[in-house]
């Protein structure tokens, strides 16, 4: 007999090691799919995991008839910066992967007769402000504004928040047999940048937050790719976590769309560097912005509202930017180098 389990693709990232914690320590039977092994801290929380690609629609159908998926955390993606270096690529993964993985969600709820739980991680990338005096003027930005994303990770995760909608609410609506009880319960947070304590991520645009954070922490210079007066909004791990769990476990009647702002704190890049110097007085970090980078940066949120989420399903992160720092990142980034 197939058991019920949670599908978490790109298991090895950043948010995905603070699922699978929170997932096994509830008692979650957790399928784990990644290209890379998964690491070997993470094993004894799955009851399997699995090496390959989203694009290997094989080994897809082989998760469809091996296990009775219940909800797939889509976490597999290839980030913003190093997407501008192969959009090719980063379109095959981020958007031919994410269809694959409707596809299987499709397939999984016309077996087990009842929809399948899609929840899938969007980014701030998928704004596209035109110039730093509109996204000072903007404020806090909603999720139907400004969606004019200027990057290809942008441009893939926002055709992906679209697909998720289709094949949610639209999908097959011409068939004879259709059936709008099975089908894709597809729901999506649009991420702003996130601040992990225990890894340190590679190729995302928001990164020179917990970067300037793990080299003050290692005592390496680190020169910072944006300029002082860089800001964006932010939320550490932990919370990143506990919205996606608290959409998950969402009533659907009350969700009011499929798209939801989450965030926590927006400090400018000198905000951090000033936190940074205070607990590690002795870094070396300097200003040496990147004008590609920057420029991506300049075309995203100086904030978001995220007032639909909190009003649709109750979120309200436990961090805000003096409990992150204080409580969080600093002590365990502290220790984690000692």
């Amino acid at each position: 007999m197939r058991e019920d389990v949670v599908l978490i693709t790109g298991a090895n990232g950043e948010i995905g090691h603070g699922l699978i914690d929170y997932l096994s320590a509830h008692e979650f039977t957790i399928v784990a799919l990644d290209l890379n092994p998964l690491d070997k801290g993470l094993r004894s929380k799955v009851a399997h995991y699995m090496v390959g690609d989203i694009l290997d629609k094989l080994l897809l159908g082989r998760l469809v008839v091996e296990h009775k998926i219940r909800t797939i955390y889509h976490l597999a993606s290839i980030l913003s910066t190093k997407a501008e270096y192969n959009p090719e690529t980063a379109h095959q993964i981020n958007v031919e992967g994410t269809l694959n993985l409707l596809r299987l969600a499709v397939e999984q709820a016309n077996w087990q007769g009842e929809p399948v739980k899609f929840i899938y991680p969007s980014s701030i990338a998928a704004y596209g402000l035109p110039s730093m005096e509109q996204k000072i003027q903007a404020g806090k930005v909603r999720e139907d504004q400004y969606t004019e994303p200027t990057t290809m990770y942008g441009c893939n995760k926002l055709y992906c928040e679209n697909l998720g909608r289709y094949y949610s609410r639209y999908y097959r609506q011409l068939a004879v047999d259709y059936n709008p009880q099975i089908s894709v319960d597809f729901r999506c947070l649009r991420f702003p940048g996130l601040i992990s304590a225990q890894t340190i991520p590679t190729g995302g645009t928001s990164d020179y937050g917990p970067e300037m954070l793990h080299a003050a922490a290692k005592g390496i210079e680190y020169n910072c790719f944006v300029r002082p007066d860089a800001v964006l909004p932010f939320m550490v791990m932990p919370d990143a976590v506990k919205s996606l769990i608290m959409l998950e476990a969402a009533d659907r009647e009350k969700l009011h769309q499929d798209v939801y702002n989450v965030t926590s704190f927006n400090p400018t890049a000198q905000e951090i560097y000033d936190i940074t110097l205070s607990a590690f007085p002795g870094a070396k970090i300097n200003f040496a912005p990147d004008k590609a980078r920057q420029g991506i940066v300049d075309t995203w949120p100086a904030d978001t509202d995220d007032s639909a989420a909190r009003n649709d399903w109750g979120w309200q992160p436990d961090y805000d930017q003096t409990r992150a720092f204080e409580e969080y990142l600093i002590p365990s980034i502290r220790k984690q180098y000692s």
